[in-house]
C-alpha cells in the first residue's frame, strides 16, 4: 500500500467550499503517480525510450462523504489484481480515519501507436 498526502485547495471547492467531485479523481491520479515513481519506474523515461505510457481504462467509484477546503486528505493505493496486461488498484481518500471516497481503477500500458501492451517488466520486478 503506498500513501500520498495532500490539502484541499480553495481551487479543488466549489461555491460551498465542498470538493467539486472531479477533483478525487485528481487527488486518486497524483497518488497514482507518486505510487508509480515510488516503485522506481520514471514515467517519462518509459515514455521517451519505447512511447510506452499508462493510461486508465475504467474507473468505478463510490463519493462517501464530501472534503471540504482546508481538509488534510490521505489518498491510499493498494494493487488489488495484476494482469499480463492490466492491473487494477484499489484508491481510496481519507480525512483521518473517514472514507470519503473509494475507487477501482483498471490501468493498461498503451503503445506509441495506441495498441494495449504488456505490463513492464520493471513493474512486474516492483510489485513482487
Amino acid at each position: 500500500m503506498h500513501r500520498f498526502d495532500c490539502r484541499v485547495y480553495y481551487e479543488d471547492t466549489d461555491m460551498a467550499g465542498i470538493v467539486y467531485h472531479a477533483n478525487f479523481l485528481k487527488f486518486i491520479e497524483r497518488g497514482r503517480s507518486e505510487w508509480v515513481a515510488a516503485l522506481g519506474i520514471d514515467q517519462r523515461a518509459m515514455r521517451e525510450a519505447s512511447g510506452q505510457v499508462f493510461v486508465v481504462r475504467r474507473i468505478e467509484c463510490d463519493y462517501l462523504s464530501p472534503a471540504h477546503y482546508g481538509d488534510d486528505l490521505m489518498v491510499l493505493t493498494t494493487p488489488e489484481r495484476i494482469g499480463g496486461a492490466r492491473m487494477v488498484l484499489r484508491q481510496q481518500v481519507l480525512r483521518g480515519a473517514a472514507l470519503l471516497f473509494e475507487a477501482l481503477v483498471t490501468v493498461v500500458v498503451l503503445g506509441s501507436e495506441g495498441q494495449v501492451l504488456r505490463l513492464p517488466p520493471e513493474l512486474r520486478r516492483a510489485l513482487a
